[in-house]
C-alpha cells in the first residue's frame, strides 16, 4: 500500500515525515501537508479536540477550552476562551457568521462572529454535540440543537427568547449530530436517527451493527454527501443512506419520507471519519497492530483510504498510512476528518497534529512521475497540460529526461529527444553538443543536429566533422553529403581531408568526399579529376550540371573507360560542345572505343558520320562482326569495293555474298553460297530475293549431282519454278533422300495453287457481278427535273414555259442536263452519247445518257 509523503514546512526540530512511500508503483491520489504556523504554536501547549471547516476559515477547539479561528494557512485570526475543559464540538452556519460551541463541563454557546447576538447555557452534564441551523443567519431559522443525555432543539421565539424542546432521549448519550437542509441526523448509543424538521417526524432508525464496541471509544461518524444522502461510519461498517419521498398511497400514518440503505460494506479497520469525493469515499481509519518486539497490540499510523462503494462491498482506490505526531498514544475517538466541499480539502485532526490532504493536481502527477524516473510520461503529461501546470516547465522536464538517458547510456535516444525538447534554442543545442563531446558521444548527436532554422555556430559542425574524420571515414562522408555546405567553413574541412589523404592517398572514401567538397566550393575541375580517377557514377551528373564539357576534351578516353555507354550518350547529346571529329581524334589510339562511339552515332543518324563509314568497315570487322552486315545494308556512303576487299580478306561469306549481290554479281554470290556455305536453303532464299531465272538455272545445274540439294530444291522450288524442269534433269538411278515426300509436297503445293487461283477467280467474278448490279440499280433510279434546272449548253431552263409543246431532254447520270438539240451530233455509229462536261475529264459510269421525251 502506498504511503503518502508530506511536505516539510518548518525547521528540522518541528518537521516529521507525514507519510512514507513504499515500493509500490501506484501513484497516490492525494497529497499531504501539515497545517503549521499558528497551529504549531497552539499544539505545542495544548491539544486539538475538534475542528470544523468553512470555505473562508477554520475553527479549532482544544482540550483547554479554547476556540481558535484560523486562515487556511493555519494562522490565528481570532481566539475565544469558552471553557476551562475540553471543547467537544464546534458548529458553523453556511454563511460562516454564527458559531455554536459545546464543552465537557456542560457549557453551550451560540454567538455571532460579526454581531452581538449570543446565547449561553450551562447544563449539569457534559454536552457532546451542538449544531446550528445551516441558515441560522436568517431570522426565521434561529435554531440549534445540543446533545448530552438527550437531544434538545432550541428555537428563538417571542421576545427573542430561546425555547427548548426535547427531540429524543432515553438511548444514552448523543454522540454526534449533522444538520443538512431540513434534515437532522444524530447518533446515540443505540444507532442513528434522522429527523425531518418540516414535519417534525423521525423518519428512520439505523441500528448500530457492532454493539460490543464502546460508543464513547469508537464513536459514530456522520457526513451528509448532499441534502438527501447520509454516510454513516461506525466501527468497521459503512452505510450510505438515501432519503426518499414516500408515495402518496403509502403514507397513511407513516412519515412522508423514508430512508433506503443503497450501499453497505465493512472495512478492515475502525472508522474515525469519512467524507465524499465525487462518487467515492474518503475514509479515515484507526489501526491497531501487533508489535514485532513486544507481541503486544499497539496503535499504528492512521490510514486515509479512497474507496469506490459497491452495493455490498467496496473497491480500494488508494490507501495511505499517515505519520501524524503522537499516533502511538491516540485512540479511535482522538481522530476526526473534516472537509471543505468547494476545494476538495480534507483535514485529519489528531490531538497533536492537523494534516491537510488535497487532491493531486497535474503538477503533483508530474512530480511523482519524475520521482519514479518516468521522464517520458512526465514530458507527455506536461505537454498535454501546459496551460494548467504552474510548477513545472516543459523544457526543464525535457532536459532532465535527456540527462537521465545520458546517465543510462542511451545516447542515441537522448540525442533523438533533443530535436523535440531543444527546438530552436541554439544556446541549449550548443550546450548539449559540448556535453556529448565531454562524454565522447558526438557521433550519437550528429544525425539530429539542426541544419535549418536554427543554424548553430560553424564551430559546432566542424567539431563533429573532425570527430568523424578521426575515427569514421564513412560517417564523415555521409555527413558531408547530408549537411549543406554553408553550415561549416569549407576551406578548413578541405584542408583537414587533404592532410588525412597524405597518410592514406588511395582512400576512396576520402577522395570521394574531397570531390564533393570541391564541388560545393565550385572547384569543379579538381572534383572532376577525382571523380574520373575513382570512376565515380556522379561524374556525368557533375559535367551536365556545371557544363564542364570544355574540361573533358582531353578526358574522353577516361570517360569511355569508366562507362562507355553513358559517355557516348553524353557526347552525342552535346555535339555542339564537343564535335564528332574531336571525339574520333581523341579515340584514335583506342579503336575499340572509337567503334563504340561511331556505332552509336550511326544508329542515331546514318548520315552524320558518313566520312567515317569506310573506317567503320574495319572497326566492325574487328570488334563487332554481328553488326557489320546491318551496317553494310543501311549505309549509303560505304565504299563497296573496300568493304568487299575487307570481307574477302577475313573470309566473311555472308557479308561477301551481300556485297557481290549489291554490286550486281549475283551468280558469284550464289556460287559462294553453294560452295562456301553449302546451304541449299540459303541459296534458294537468295534466288527468291533476286527473282532471276538464270540464277534458278545455275542453282539447278549446281545441285543436279547432289541428292541433298535436289531434295531441298524439290521441297522449295514449286512456288517459283516449274518442278518439271528439275525432275527431267535428274539422272536415272540416282538415289534421292525423301524423294517420295518431296514429290508429294510438290503435288500438294500445285493443288494448293490451283485451289487458290480458282478461289480468287470466284471472288473476282462474284465481286464484279455484285458491283455491276449495284451500278445498274443506281443508273435505273429516276432523276428529278423541274423548272429550276437549266441546260448546261444554252443555259436556258430545261423545261419549256409551254408544257403543251413536245420537247426532248437528255439527262446524264452525272446529273448534267441538255436539250437534245443542244448536244453535238455524234460522229460514231453508236447512238450512245456522253456528257460533254464530264467526258473532258474521264469517262465513267456517270457519263452515260438518260433521255427524256415528251
Amino acid at each position: 500500500m502506498a504511503e503518502a509523503e508530506e511536505k516539510e514546512t518548518r525547521s528540522n526540530e518541528e518537521s516529521t515525515d507525514e507519510s512514507e512511500e513504499d515500493e509500490s508503483e501506484e501513484e497516490p491520489k492525494l497529497k499531504y501537508e501539515r497545517l503549521s504556523n499558528g497551529v504549531t504554536e497552539i499544539l505545542q501547549k495544548d491539544a486539538a479536540s475538534c475542528m470544523t471547516v468553512h470555505e473562508k476559515f477554520l475553527a479549532l477547539g482544544t482540550h483547554y477550552g479554547k476556540v481558535y479561528l484560523l486562515d487556511v494557512q493555519g494562522n490565528i485570526t481570532q481566539k475565544f476562551d469558552v471553557s476551562a475543559v475540553k471543547i467537544n464540538q464546534i458548529s458553523l452556519d453556511e454563511s460562516g457568521e454564527h458559531m455554536g460551541v459545546c464543552s465537557e463541563d456542560g457549557k453551550v454557546q451560540v454567538f455571532g462572529l460579526y454581531s452581538a447576538e449570543e446565547f449561553h447555557e450551562t447544563f449539569d452534564c457534559p454536552i457532546k454535540i451542538v449544531a446550528v441551523h445551516p441558515q441560522f443567519v436568517r431570522s426565521h431559522f434561529k435554531q440549534f440543537v445540543t446533545g448530552g443525555k438527550k437531544l434538545l432543539l432550541y428555537e428563538r421565539g417571542w421576545m427573542n427568547r430561546w425555547k427548548p424542546s426535547v427531540l429524543h432521549e432515553g438511548e444514552g448519550n448523543i454522540r454526534n449530530v449533522k444538520w443538512r437542509g431540513h434534515l437532522i441526523a444524530w447518533a446515540n448509543n443505540m444507532g442513528v436517527k434522522i429527523l425531518d424538521m418540516i414535519s417534525k417526524q423521525r423518519i428512520t432508525n439505523v441500528p448500530r451493527d457492532d454493539i460490543s464496541l464502546r460508543p464513547d471509544m469508537y464513536p459514530c461518524s456522520l457526513c451528509w454527501k448532499d441534502n438527501l444522502t447520509l454516510i454513516i461510519g461506525w466501527g468497521n461498517s459503512v452505510k450510505i443512506c438515501s432519503v426518499k419521498e414516500r408515495h402518496a398511497s403509502e403514507i397513511r400514518d407513516l412519515p412522508n419520507r423514508y430512508v433506503e440503505i443503497v450501499f453497505q460494506f465493512d472495512t478492515e479497520f475502525y472508522i474515525s471519519g469519512l467524507a465524499p469525493i465525487c462518487d467515492q469515499l474518503v475514509i479515515l481509519s484507526y489501526v491497531k497492530e501487533i508489535s514485532d518486539k513486544t507481541a503486544v497490540e499497539c496503535c499504528a499510523r492512521p490510514r486515509l483510504d479512497i474507496v469506490q462503494p459497491l452495493p455490498e462491498s467496496c473497491e480500494e482506490i488508494s490507501s495511505d498510512a499517515l505519520t501524524v505526531r503522537g499516533f502511538q498514544e491516540n485512540e479511535c475517538r482522538d481522530y476526526h476528518l473534516e472537509y471543505s466541499e468547494g476545494e476538495s480539502l480534507f483535514y485529519i485532526i489528531s490531538p497533536r497534529d492537523v494534516v491537510v490532504a488535497k487532491e493531486r493536481d497535474q503538477d503533483d502527477h508530474i512530480d511523482w512521475l519524475l520521482e519514479k524516473k518516468k521522464y517520458e510520461e512526465a514530458l507527455m503529461a506536461a505537454e498535454i497540460s501546459q496551460k494548467t501546470i504552474k510548477k513545472h516547465k516543459i523544457l526543464d522536464i525535457g532536459l532532465a529526461y535527456v540527462n537521465h538517458l545520458v546517465e543510462k547510456g542511451e545516447y542515441d535516444l537522448a540525442a533523438r529527444k533533443c530535436q523535440k525538447i531543444l527546438g530552436k534554442n541554439t544556446e541549449l543545442w550548443e550546450f548539449e553538443v559540448y556535453k556529448f563531446k565531454e562524454i565522447g558521444q558526438l557521433k550519437a548527436i550528429s544525425p539530429y543536429l539542426p541544419r535549418r532554422d536554427p543554424v548553430l555556430k560553424p564551430l559546432i559542425y566542424e567539431m563533429v566533422l573532425h570527430e568523424f574524420l578521426e575515427s569514421d571515414y564513412e560517417g564523415f562522408a555521409t555527413l558531408i553529403k547530408e549537411w549543406p555546405g554553408d553550415l561549416y567553413n569549407n576551406t578548413i574541412i578541405v584542408q583537414a581531408v587533404v592532410d588525412h589523404l597524405k597518410k592514406d592517398p588511395q582512400n576512396r572514401t576520402l577522395l570521394r568526399t574531397l570531390a564533393e567538397l570541391y564541388t560545393y566550393d565550385q572547384r569543379y575541375g579538381r572534383a572532376l579529376e577525382i571523380y574520373l580517377t575513382l570512376r565515380h557514377k556522379d561524374v556525368f551528373q557533375l559535367i551536365h550540371k556545371h557544363n564542364l564539357f570544355s574540361s573533358i576534351r582531353d578526358k574522353i578516353v577516361l570517360l569511355m573507360d569508366f562507362d562507355s555507354e553513358k559517355a557516348v550518350d553524353m557526347l552525342l547529346d552535346n555535339e555542339d560542345k564537343i564535335s564528332i571529329d574531336r571525339v574520333v581524334e581523341e579515340l584514335e589510339n583506342r579503336p575499340e572505343l572509337q567503334h563504340v562511339y561511331l556505332h552509336k552515332l550511326f544508329k542515331r543518324d546514318h548520315h552524320k558520320g558518313q566520312r567515317y563509314h569506310e573506317k567503320q568497315i574495319s572497326l566492325y570487322a574487328e570488334y563487332d562482326r554481328p553488326n557489320l552486315l546491318p551496317f553494310l545494308r543501311d549505309s549509303t556512303h560505304c565504299p563497296l569495293e573496300k568493304a568487299l576487299e575487307i570481307c574477302q580478306q577475313r573470309n566473311f561469306v555472308e557479308e561477301t555474298v551481300y556485297l557481290l549481290s549489291r554490286m550486281g554479281n549475283s551468280r558469284s554470290a550464289l556460287k559462294m553460297i553453294m560452295e562456301e556455305l553449302q546451304d541449299v536453303d540459303k541459296a534458294i532464299e537468295f534466288a527468291k530475293e533476286q527473282d532471276d531465272g538464270e540464277l534458278w538455272e545455275d542453282l539447278i545445274l549446281y545441285s543436279i549431282d547432289k541428292p541433298p540439294f535436289i531434295t531441298g530444291l524439290l521441297n522449295n522450288i514449286g512456288t517459283h519454278v516449274d518442278p518439271i524442269l528439275l525432275i527431267h534433269r535428274i539422272k536415272e538411278g540416282m538415289e534421292i533422300p525423301n524423294l517420295r515426300d518431296s514429290l508429294v509436297k510438290i503435288l500438294q503445293d500445285y493443288n494448293l495453287q490451283i485451289l487458290l487461283r480458282e478461289g480468287c477467280k470466284k471472288i473476282l467474278v462474284a465481286d464484279s457481278l455484285s458491283l455491276l448490279k449495284k451500278m445498274h440499280r443506281t443508273q435505273m433510279k429516276g432523276v428529278l427535273v423541274d423548272e429550276e434546272n437549266i441546260c448546261e449548253s444554252c443555259l436556258s431552263p430545261i423545261l419549256p414555259s409551254d408544257a403543251s409543246k413536245s420537247f426532248n431532254v437528255v439527262v446524264f447520270h452525272c446529273r448534267h442536263m441538255f436539250h437534245k438539240e443542244c448536244l453535238p451530233v455524234s460522229n460514231t455509229v453508236s447512238p450512245v452519247q456522253f456528257c460533254n462536261i464530264c467526258s473532258a475529264k474521264h469517262r465513267g459510269p456517270g457519263s452515260a445518257i438518260l433521255e427524256m421525251k415528251k
